[in-house]
């Protein structure tokens, strides 16, 4: 439940203990199925959140700091609510949304929104956007936690103005339910970890990658189109450096009880030190899996994507704003080079407005280029080809109202429908 204090403050008040019952179908409320799955909420390490504040603020991330209470048997100030926390232990923690809450870690912002309310204004307008190296560490602090449920509703995101007169909006991590998970000392819960990949056990070594960074797929698809490669090293490095033993020590002694330090303190001390010395090759592994396909979005205002396919290992994708006034010169947005050995797809999206795509350059090897123009009038000009593929520029967008050049290297995908309009939530692009 949420608690909202007189000045409109908000916490988010959880029971550690999780209860199952609700989410069964009532017909399997009882009996072998119940108590199996009730036992499988034991995979979850219980004060695993009362740890990670200090490593997030080593780190230089913004954090929440939940404390633990116990909720007395005769409990009644909770109204409606009270007899379904009595007798439990709850975490209570900050909630990072909305202008009211904007304190303490976040202060100087001038917005604190979901991550659905942070793209509408990031694909809106072009002065908007993410802080895509500040969300790579907090991806990487996530990675060596091994909290594998870093879905878009686990963040919210703080709005900075820039002396430039852009926004960047910046990442609040929230929620850190999931870390330090144990699905190895059990049948059912073994027997989900393979059968499910993202259901990995926090271990001295990384598992899956991929199963780690499953369920952030949407939210890192957009936030980290812009990091190049050597930013997830440079970063990988840094949390080496800030992330010591002594903060490790200090961080699980201070979250875990004692007699609960006693039994898994220095296991996961010990955990945390050998998954940081090989945090470089999660940051790699964790590159590549993102560098695959990767989606360009411009906004609903007018812009222009230059694709050069300069050589063999560099194509370079730019995007430009373009103003309406004559005078004013186009102003970069984007830019980035792609390696065809690491990028088998690069995804455009010009979403609303007239946009142009320039595509150019003659090479032998490339990444395909994706292009969805959106609903507005689009232009298309491609002069590039790659020795030995024929279109490996593709466009998907209606036959109306926009202009493939004649004589383009472009594979026209074009049809009567308009699907190809849409950029989903979904996490698929399409």
């Amino acid at each position: 439940m949420t608690l909202v204090t007189p000045t409109g403050r908000s916490y988010a008040l959880r029971t550690i203990d999780k209860d199952p019952y609700r989410t069964l179908p009532k017909v399997l409320r009882q009996g072998f199925v119940l108590k199996t799955v009730r036992d499988a909420t034991s995979a979850g390490m219980p004060y695993g959140a009362f740890v990670v504040p200090a490593l997030a603020e080593a780190a230089g991330l913004p954090h929440a700091t939940p404390r633990p209470y116990y909720v007395r048997a005769d409990e009644t100030g909770l109204g409606a609510a009270s007899e379904r926390f009595r007798g439990k232990v709850v975490l209570l923690e900050e909630k990072f949304e909305g202008k009211q809450n904007i304190t303490g870690p976040v202060a100087g912002a001038q917005a604190l929104e979901e991550s659905e309310d942070m793209l509408a204004a990031r694909y809106a307008n072009p002065r908007q956007h993410i802080d895509g190296e500040a969300f790579l560490r907090a991806r990487l602090l996530d990675i060596w936690l091994g909290d594998w449920d870093r879905h878009e509703g686990q963040w919210s995101w703080a709005a900075y103005a820039q002396a430039d007169g852009r926004v960047l909006w910046r990442p609040v991590p929230q929620d850190r339910d999931q870390v330090f998970f144990r699905f190895d000392d059990g049948a059912v819960s073994w027997l989900a970890s393979k059968l499910v990949s993202k259901f990995r056990t926090f271990r001295p070594q990384y598992q899956s990658i991929e199963g780690y960074t499953r369920n952030a797929s949407f939210i890192d698809e957009r936030a980290l189109a812009a990091v190049p490669e050597a930013a997830y090293q440079r970063t990988a490095q840094e949390l080496q450096a800030r992330l010591t033993d002594e903060v490790i020590a200090r961080a699980v002694r201070q979250g875990l009880p004692p007699e609960v330090y006693q039994l898994e303190g220095p296991a996961m001390e010990a955990a945390l030190r050998a998954r940081r010395a090989k945090l470089p090759r999660a940051a790699e592994a964790f590159y590549r899996l993102k560098a695959h396909r990767v989606v360009v979005a411009g906004t609903d205002q007018n812009e222009r994507f230059v694709v050069e396919r300069r050589n063999d290992t560099a194509t370079v994708v730019s995007v430009y704003d373009l103003p309406d006034e004559e005078k004013r010169k186009p102003t970069l947005l984007y830019r980035r080079t792609f390696n065809p050995a690491a990028t088998h797809t690069v995804v455009l999206h010009g979403l609303q407005g007239k946009d142009e795509f320039i595509v150019s350059g003659r090479v032998n090897r490339s990444p395909f280029v994706d292009i969805y123009g959106g609903p507005g009038s689009d232009l298309v000009q491609d002069s590039s080809r790659v020795a030995g593929w024929r279109k490996r520029t593709r466009f998907f967008d209606s036959r109306r109202n926009n202009e493939l050049e004649p004589g383009s290297e472009t594979k026209d995908r074009t049809e009567h429908s308009v699907s190809s309009h849409a950029f989903d939530r979904d996490g698929s692009g399409r």
